[in-house]
Order: C-alpha cells, then sequence, then structure tokens
C-alpha cells in the first residue's frame, strides 16, 4: 500500500516576539528519514510540533497522513494511566481495522457477486485489508511485546500507573506506543535520552524498518549516523535551511566547509564594500565640476579634459551601480556561535586521603542496590548501567537528596551541585536574567555574567524561563552550577537535549582540573572518549 508523503511549504511561525521558523519548506517521502540539526532554540522541536499539528503555523501549511505519530519531548499521558491503557490506546487503531474487516467480510458474504454495490463492498475491504497488512494487525499482540522487551519494559507489570514510573521509563512508554502504531509517518523528538545501548540499537532497527515518513531531531550522534538518509540543518546559513543527503558524520564536514565558505564571502564583501564606497566618493570629489585645476593640470588639459573625464565618470557610474548592487544582495555576517566558556566546573577541595564521599553497602530497596564507592578530591568519575539500574538514584543519594540504607560519609562541608535530567524553576513566568542573578545572588551573578558562559543568547536572556525549550533550561540549570562551582559536581545525562556541539565542548570541559565530578550517562560518543574512572551499576 503506497505510503502519504508529509509535506510542508513555506511555514512561519514566531513566538514570544522572534521568527522561529522563517518560510521552511520540507518533503519527508516514505522511506526517507530526515534528521533535523541546530542549536537549542533553533526551532527544531517548534518545527515538529508544526508538522504534527500541535501548533499552528502563522503562515505556511502542512499536508500530513491522518495517522500521524510524534514523540514528544516530554510525556503526552496522565500519571493515573496505566502501561496496560498506553498500550490498549496504541492498538486501538488496528483493532478497529481488523473489526471493520471483519464486517465488510461478513457483508460480502451476505451480498452476492451481482449486486451492485459487490463491487464497492469489494473495494473497501480491499483498502481495509491493505491497513491492516501495513500495521500487520494480524501479529500486533506479539509485536507489542517484542517493542516492550527491545525498550526495556518487557518485565513490567502492565497494571502499573506512569506515576509509579521514572521520568526515562515513561519515555520509554511512549515510545514503544508510537512504534505498536506503525504510523504511515513518524515525528520523533529526542528519542534516544531514555535509551541504553540495546535500546538504542533496537530504535535503529525498527526505524530503519518503517515503510512512511520519518522526521527526527536529536543530538545522538551515533543514532543520526545509523538512521538518517538526509539531515536538515535550522542553523543560519547564507541561504537558510540546509538540506543535506548523506550520513551525520559527512555532514559535519560540510558544515564546517560551509561556514568558512560562508565567513569568507562576507570577509571579500566588506572588503569590497569599503573598496567602492571609497573609490566613489573620492572618484566623485575629484572631478567635481567647480573644483579649481592645479598648475599640473592647466597644462593641456583643454585638450584632454573631454576624454578624461568622460573615463573618470564612467568609473564612478560602474562603481556606483556595483556598490548599489552588492548593497543588495551582500549575505549577513556569519552569527557568533555559542561555545561553552566556563572555567573550571568544580572547586577545589583540601587535599588529603580522606575522600570526599564514601559509601559502604549503601541501597535504596527496589532502586539501587548495594554500593561500595569512594569519590576522591579530583576524582573524574562516569557512571554507567543499563535503564533501572540506579544511575539517578545514586547521584541524588551522593547529593544527599535520597536517604539511602548503609553507610554513607561525606566530608563536613562539602557544597555539592545536581544537574537532574528533569529541570523545572519555580517561576515559570520569571526571565532566565532574573532567575538566574536570583539563584546565585546579585553579587555573583555580577561577577559571572550569565552572557559570559556561552550557553544561551543573549536575545533570550529576557524571556520567561517557562517559554524556553527543554534543552535551554538543561543549559540554564548548568550554567547555575557552574557560575558558582561545587566541590563535588553530580552531572546526571548532562548530553540530552544540548546540540552536538555543545556535547563536544562539555566533554572536554570534563577532563583533569579541581574538585570532582560524577557523571551519569548512557551517551556513547561521551562514554568512549571518557579518561577517567568508570563504575558500572548492575540491576
Amino acid at each position: 500500500m503506497p505510503q502519504p508523503a508529509l509535506l510542508a511549504h513555506d511555514l512561519v511561525r514566531n513566538l514570544g516576539g522572534r521568527r522561529v521558523l522563517d518560510g521552511i519548506s520540507l518533503t519527508a517521502s516514505p522511506g526517507h528519514r530526515i534528521g533535523l540539526i541546530g542549536e537549542n532554540g533553533a526551532g527544531k522541536s517548534t518545527l515538529l510540533r508544526v508538522l504534527a499539528g500541535v501548533d499552528e503555523p502563522d503562515a505556511g501549511r502542512v499536508t500530513r497522513p491522518a495517522d500521524l505519530g510524534f514523540l514528544h519531548q516530554e510525556m503526552p499521558y496522565d500519571a493515573d494511566s496505566t502501561i496496560a491503557a498506553v498500550l490498549h490506546e496504541a492498538l486501538r487503531e488496528t483493532r478497529e481495522v481488523l473489526a471493520e474487516l471483519d464486517r465488510l467480510g461478513e457483508e460480502l458474504a451476505r451480498v452476492p457477486e451481482d449486486d451492485p454495490g459487490h463491487r464497492e463492498l469489494l473495494d473497501a475491504y480491499g483498502k481495509r485489508l491493505e491497513q491492516a497488512q501495513h500495521r500487520e494487525a494480524w501479529d500486533a499482540g506479539r509485536r507489542a511485546a517484542l517493542v516492550l522487551d527491545g525498550l526495556g519494559l518487557g518485565a513490567f507489570d502492565q497494571d502499573r500507573t506512569l506515576g509509579s514510573l521514572s521520568g526515562g521509563q515513561r519515555g520509554r512508554l511512549a515510545l514503544a506506543a508510537l512504534l505498536v502504531r506503525r504510523p504511515s509517518a513518524l515525528l520523533l523528538d529526542e528519542p534516544t535520552n531514555h535509551l541504553d545501548d540495546g535500546a538504542a540499537a533496537f530504535l535503529e532497527e525498527q526505524i530503519r524498518g518503517l515503510p512512511g515518513a520519518v522526521v527526527v531531531a536529536g543530538h545522538d550522534r551515533a543514532f543520526l549516523d545509523a538512521v538518517c538518509t538526509d539531515l536538515i540543518d535550522l542553523d543560519p546559513a547564507v541561504e537558510g535551511p540546509v538540506r543535506y543527503g548523506g550520513n551525520y558524520s559527512a555532514y559535519l564536514a560540510w558544515k564546517r566547509a560551509e561556514r568558512e565558505r560562508w565567513e569568507r564571502r562576507y570577509a571579500e564583501e566588506q572588503e569590497e564594500l569599503a573598496q567602492l564606497t571609497h573609490a566613489v566618493g573620492v572618484t566623485a570629489h575629484r572631478v567635481a565640476p567647480d573644483r579649481g585645476r592645479t598648475d599640473n593640470e592647466k597644462m593641456g588639459y583643454d585638450r584632454r579634459a573631454g576624454r578624461v573625464q568622460n573615463q573618470i565618470s564612467r568609473r564612478v557610474r560602474n562603481a556606483a551601480r556595483r556598490l548599489e548592487e552588492l548593497e543588495r544582495t551582500q549575505v549577513g555576517e556569519p552569527p557568533r556561535p555559542l561555545r561553552f566558556e566556563a572555567g573550571e566546573l568544580a572547586a577545589r577541595s583540601e587535599e588529603g586521603p580522606r575522600p570526599l564521599v564514601s559509601l559502604h553497602d549503601v541501597r535504596v530497596p527496589g532502586r539501587l542496590a548495594p554500593v561500595g564507592l569512594e569519590v576522591a578530591v579530583t576524582d573524574r568519575l562516569l557512571v554507567t548501567g543499563g535503564n533501572g539500574a540506579g544511575k539517578s538514584t545514586l547521584l541524588a543519594v551522593l547529593a544527599g537528596r535520597l536517604p539511602a540504607d548503609g553507610e554513607l560519609d561525606r566530608r563536613r562541608g562539602l557544597t555539592v551541585g545536581l544537574l537532574t535530567q528533569d529541570t523545572v524553576f519555580e517561576r515559570a513566568d520569571r526571565t532566565v536574567r532574573d532567575t538566574y542573578e536570583m539563584s546565585l545572588g546579585p553579587a555573583r551573578a555580577e561577577k559571572v555574567p550569565l552572557d559570559s558562559l556561552g550557553l544561551l543568547h543573549r536575545a533570550d536572556l529576557d524571556k520567561p524561563v517557562g517559554r524556553l525549550s527543554v534543552g535551554q533550561r538543561r543549559r540554564l540549570a548548568l550554567a547555575l552550577l557552574v557560575a558558582h562551582p561545587p566541590q563535588l559536581l553530580l552531572l546526571d545525562e548532562p548530553t540530552n537535549h544540548l546540540s552536538p556541539a555543545l556535547c563536544d565542548e562539555l566533554e572536554a570541559a570534563l577532563g583533569p582540573g579541581p574538585g570532582a565530578i560524577v557523571v551519569a550517562s548512557h551517551d556513547r560518543w561521551l562514554r568512549r572518549r571518557w579518561q577517567g574512572r568508570e563504575y558500572r551499576l548492575e540491576r
């Protein structure tokens, strides 16, 4: 059964007085898997919401399949819903197709072939049969169990409520529901944020096997390499958003070359503009009709005057025309990309044999198996393990935010900072700038200005925090930590929702230095380059 395409034409979307989408067009044909690339706030999530019909564009139009599926960054289900209820809803359309197929089959059996309505019934039956085959409807139950297992949810009691699940588990359940549905087009916003290696590999296989169009916004470079057939760069470029056919690694090389071409063209045009402006002004002054001739010019002037005047006037006119054309068509200045410019991420502690924190047989029933661990004053520790192994729980215990059984010893006066996965600010109406200043205090905020950290654009500092994207809120939370570094910095999945460029810069900043840093991460790229210790949790 031919799958419909997802089409967008000349989309415009304004948010908070800023044009986030400016004339975006997109064609996602069946079998194409398009990755959206760009800094946080570039419009990736906004574009997905417009494509999904969750938000309406201010201009432009979208043509979408009726059974489009959309994975939000945030869980779209109520906390009281059960796993069984989510799966039941995911399979509702498939059950309706099968029920309609049965009904049409019964009608066909009753209506004689020579009846005028038989052909119409047969056509309707054929269409439903194609839909059932596309959805693999007769195998839906087995497929649902396979998807739950593949995403690490197979052992869960289906009567469990979503409120009893972790944020990562709820995200995986939302993803499972979409895969079970098998929609004609699929929109995914950061789909691998809560997946371990096995689940990520399973998702990659499932996405590659979908016959319809897929559009995915993500920072996971390994995932984009594995599934995408095309990439669209939403960061500022000379000709606007660029669609690139190829894998992510090749795209990065192309992106660097394109940036260099843009910077070179801008510099050359600015130099030419300056030369033309000077030439037009100076030459026009030299041939001004009321300017008196010098003694050197008087000799032979009458004989040559007409010819020289015409030549100079022609050059002035040509230069003026070129100046006018260049002023009209010149490229804009390449915007300065964000660069993470924080200094030391953790503060120095007094040296000595005693660790900052030591854990002996520390456990949280049902969430964290017994742990024995010491964190030294300049430690760089990577905590790994499958989903549900207790990585976030361990960081919460280290931070003193969660009580635990066992023996835990912490240095007196130790300062600890924790970047959690779910970033929430008490006052959503307060601006970024005010939130930063009130959290740190005026003196510290003045000493370490927010815009000096390279985490948020200046244009975003006066936005209410409630209007920031998920990634921008995480950047603000990270800024609050590094602006006043703790002696022990705990980072829970720090690369989630961050752009690839910022991920690289953050990883570089996690290298040797004062203070101790503990990172819990599933990020395959970060783990491959980690230079410190590793502690793996088992379920």
